[in-house]
């Protein structure tokens, strides 16, 4: 009898020992899960294009849609902002930039997070670089910028994206 009933502990044991086994899983997965998202948080859409201003000239523009209560910087220059957005375009015989990247839409306001006044882009961001092509389109433009996203909060860590931008 005392076999019997010792068995029938063990057994009970090694069911609620599964159990745990399961929601420890289960727990587990939700805060890998939970961290694997806040990691690939990305609350700012870019778009590259290329407007033909004639057969010689033309620009690209980058646009950046923006989460709301989400922002990001301007290319000015100052000693609060970690990472200024900036843009660099790849060198080539096949086109050349003319004059530097400009930007619309950027406001100045007092950064919580760096405990400043600086130049931020909320909801959306443009930028305009103005090329002369030095022959026939019909070949890319590889643009790498650099930005970095921040809320009331918190920041996310800086970005770099490269585009590939076809000039017909």
């Amino acid at each position: 009898m005392g076999i019997l009933f010792g068995s029938a502990i063990s057994r009970t044991f090694r069911i609620q020992l599964n159990i745990m086994k399961r929601l420890v899983f289960v727990f587990v997965l939700l805060v890998v899960s939970y961290a694997g998202f806040s990691q690939t948080q990305n609350p700012i859409d870019w778009v590259v294009t290329y407007n033909a201003s004639s057969s010689s000239e033309g620009e690209i523009v980058l646009t950046a849609k923006i989460e709301k209560g989400w922002h990001t910087y301007s290319q000015r220059a100052s000693d609060a902002i970690p990472v200024p957005t900036s843009f660099t375009f790849a060198p080539s015989k096949q086109y050349a930039l003319v004059g530097k990247t400009e930007e619309s839409g950027a406001h100045e306001e007092f950064d919580k997070a760096f405990e400043a006044k600086l130049y931020v882009f909320t909801e959306k961001a443009e930028f305009r670089q103005k090329i002369k092509l030095n022959g026939k389109g019909g070949f890319p433009v590889n643009v790498t910028l650099e930005y970095i996203t921040c809320n009331d909060v918190m920041c996310l860590p800086p970005k770099t994206l490269v585009f590939n931008v076809k000039v017909p």
